[in-house]
């Protein structure tokens, strides 16, 4: 298959979260079992200067918003074989500090700068050799791009044009914009409306994308039928009830060539299923890096996370309250709202011999707290895929989720199962119900054997980029079969 991908962010070249991490792997996996693949991103700023063996795209980019026509310049990258990388090469409206937002706050121009995207990813399928027949498009920042392909399919003739597949990443993330925005799509009137982009009086660049692509995904299948209900819909549920049909959700996959318990540099101790001593050494060295006491006997519960309400910080700021009373230690890295912030800090304060707190980012921390911690916390009010509950998985330390999205479909309780056994559920958002689930922790950790068997189920879990890449070359096997009546009909 001919495939390419278009994302507003790439691993390693641009990050904000796992969409950028997402779409390198998965891309890998595809052009590693021989399709051609492709993906457009933007270049941002530090990119050219980090990598080398650029190429570069003869031909210009020259296409219109509301003011007048921008160009743009192609560099190309080719990290894999069968697979290169378009980086849009457009100083104003990509060369800045940060991705989407500067110092807490969104550029005010994003439409301009993602609807400008959304064209040069339609033009790059037009017109590259070699002829995509599928664009695999994520998120918000590309939602024109399906309406941009089946405007042009019946007005300007293009034939044959892709199929188009638009993968949600975060439904409460859509593009929103006030409506003359429209204009810069240089697009008739005739689909700005209910039942098209308009959403409450904004654009809504990720309705554009459910509207008008041929297929849509999700990253789990439990978040593909949240989205689906009023609960979890983000005022979209009524569109993705219409086109549930071609709705389907795909687990995300892990890098285990990164995430890995031997060879790993950035941890000191190696392990692995069968032989668990390296992980207590990785505690051990965890509990000093942190300033915790070294305490082999006292469970140790990790969190690496965005501090925000979604993932359920609220409901375990007030369950480690009173929990921590109790025999245990926490160790948190993570940044975000200042008010949550300042309350894990007060923590660390009220608790300063069984608490420890990292502010900001640290790659090499993230995988020391993952091997070191006994238990990871993963209370979140919604989570359409998660990683890190995967991560804690293959590390051999025992997550605590809650029963949502892709928590629920790679955590499995033994309530579920007594053999799979591999983490702890609870449903019920709320500090009890957290508090409970910790308790049970404690509970397991006084059984060793019991212990010994949830983290070998855990490490023994495949959630491979293997697995994950099978599973959407069978969604575009669907897409490629489907005619347009049925795909619009949907």
């Amino acid at each position: 298959m001919r495939i390419l991908h278009a994302t507003s962010e790439l691993f390693p070249y641009s990050k904000t979260g796992g969409l950028a991490d997402m779409v390198d792997g998965l891309a890998k996996a595809l052009a590693g079992h021989g399709h051609r693949v492709g993906v457009v991103t933007p270049l941002y700023r530090g990119i050219r200067e980090r990598f080398d063996r650029w190429g570069r795209l003869e031909q210009k980019i020259d296409l219109p918003l509301t003011w007048g026509r921008v160009q743009a310049d192609v560099l190309t990258l080719e990290p894999a074989p069968n697979l290169t990388v378009y980086f849009i090469d457009q100083p104003h409206f990509y060369d800045r500090p940060g991705l989407y937002s500067e110092h807490g706050r969104d550029y005010a121009d994003n439409a301009a700068r993602f609807i400008y995207f959304s064209k040069c990813v339609a033009h790059l399928a037009r017109t590259l050799p070699w002829q995509p027949e599928l664009l695999h498009l994520h998120d918000w920042q590309t939602g024109l791009v399906p309406l941009l392909v089946a405007h042009q399919k019946g007005f300007e003739g293009w034939r044959p044009a892709p199929k188009t597949l638009f993968t949600v990443h975060n439904l409460a993330f859509q593009g929103l914009f006030p409506y003359h925005e429209y204009a810069l799509t240089n697009l008739p009137p005739i689909y700005y409306h209910a039942e098209g982009l308009e959403f409450h009086n904004l654009l809504s660049c990720l309705k554009a994308g459910l509207m008008f692509a041929d297929r849509l995904t999700t990253v789990s299948p439990r978040y593909a039928r949240e989205i689906a209900t009023p609960e979890f819909g983000c005022g979209l549920d009524g569109v993705l009830r219409k086109r549930q049909a071609v709705l389907s959700g795909v687990l995300n996959g892990v890098d285990y060539g990164e995430w890995k318990t031997r060879g790993n540099p950035h941890l000191k101790y190696g392990y692995d299923a069968r032989w668990m001593n390296g992980k207590a050494f990785q505690k051990r060295a965890l509990q000093k890096e942190m300033g915790l006491p070294q305490a082999a006997g006292v469970p140790l519960f990790g969190v690496v996370s965005r501090l925000s309400e979604q993932k359920g910080v609220d409901i375990e700021l007030e369950a480690l309250g009173q929990m921590l009373a109790k025999p245990m230690q926490f160790v948190l890295l993570g940044s975000g709202e200042a008010r949550f912030v300042e309350k894990f800090q007060e923590l660390a304060a009220a608790f300063p011999d069984k608490t420890a707190i990292r502010i900001g980012y640290d790659q090499g921390l993230s995988h020391r707290i993952e091997a070191g911690a006994d238990f990871f916390l993963m209370p979140s009010r919604f989570e359409p895929c998660g990683l890190n509950q995967m991560y804690s998985l293959r590390y051999g330390t025992v997550p605590i989720v809650r029963a949502v999205g892709g928590l629920d479909d790679s955590v499995t309780d033994i309530i579920e199962d007594i053999g799979a056994a591999d983490g702890i559920k609870f449903k019920e958002y709320s500090a009890a119900a957290l508090t409970k689930a910790i308790h049970k922790a404690l509970v397991l950790y006084q059984h060793p054997d019991l212990l010994r068997h949830y983290r070998r189920n855990g490490m023994q879990a495949d959630f491979s980029w293997e697995r994950t890449c099978l599973e959407y070359v069978q969604v575009y096997e669907r897409a490629l079969q489907e005619t347009d009546a049925l795909a619009a009909g949907s």
